[in-house]
């Protein structure tokens, strides 16, 4: 598929756009791009006009940052959804994008008719210590081969969004008055109860452990593909 670009105020958003049918869009996690919904673009969701889109410091998105924020993330993809004239659509996040639809949800829920939020996270005590443990140690490395100019600024940026909490509170997850579910893998590197309790705190908020998978193949597991399709067709 052809990468478009679409360019807004301080971003020029890469994307890949495939189908006819209802709108969904497709948000991957920190440190991915829209590639890794490749497949779910022409065989898993052919009946829906997909788009796959690049998260800001992602992929072949091109915008100049100091940090970055799921917060701006979130109105990244509402601006794109205004400059595209979508109304209505589905939306699918998985890892930082499952974080971002959280924010869309409390925002901007007349936008998303359906949300779909795999393996999210709102807090990072919300990790598994074995998985914070891995990612304060990667990110020492990462930090270093920064300073010596082997790696870019951008992957340091994105590492530190894995180590802080998105900025949503309690509160503003009470608040969110939208269509909802989250989808959560058997081995996960989210703690189970940090799920639950944002599926408590989202009223109506649906929630479903998908077995034999973990965090990084859970977008792609067919349980998951098979719940969210039932889901949106409700």
């Amino acid at each position: 598929m052809k990468t478009k670009y679409l360019q807004l105020e301080t971003i020029k958003i890469a994307y890949t756009e495939f189908g006819s049918g209802p709108n969904l869009i497709l948000l991957h996690g920190n440190s991915e791009d829209k590639g890794i919904f490749k497949k779910h673009q022409m065989h898993y969701f052919k009946n829906f006009h997909t788009y796959a889109v690049d998260s800001r410091g992602h992929g072949q998105s091109i915008s100049e940052d100091n940090e970055y924020s799921i917060k701006q993330y979130s109105e990244d993809i509402i601006n794109f959804c205004k400059k595209l004239g979508i109304t209505k659509t589905y939306i699918i996040g998985f890892s930082d994008g499952g974080n971002i639809c959280l924010f869309l949800a409390q925002k901007n829920p007349e936008i998303f008719e359906k949300i779909i939020a795999l393996s999210p996270n709102y807090l990072v005590n919300g990790t598994t210590d074995e998985s914070l443990n891995f990612l304060n140690n990667m990110y020492k490395i990462i930090t270093f081969m920064e300073k010596i100019h082997l790696l870019p600024k951008r992957i340091v940026m994105r590492w530190e969004l894995m180590l802080k909490d998105i900025g949503i509170t309690d509160e503003e997850l009470r608040e969110i008055d939208a269509n909802i579910m989250m989808l959560y893998a058997e081995n996960d590197m989210i703690k189970e109860n940090h799920i639950l309790k944002m599926s408590e705190l989202i009223k109506n908020c649906k929630i479903k452990k998908i077995g034999k998978t973990n965090h990084l193949n859970i977008y792609k597991n067919k349980e998951a593909i098979n719940e969210i399709i039932k889901y949106i067709k409700l």
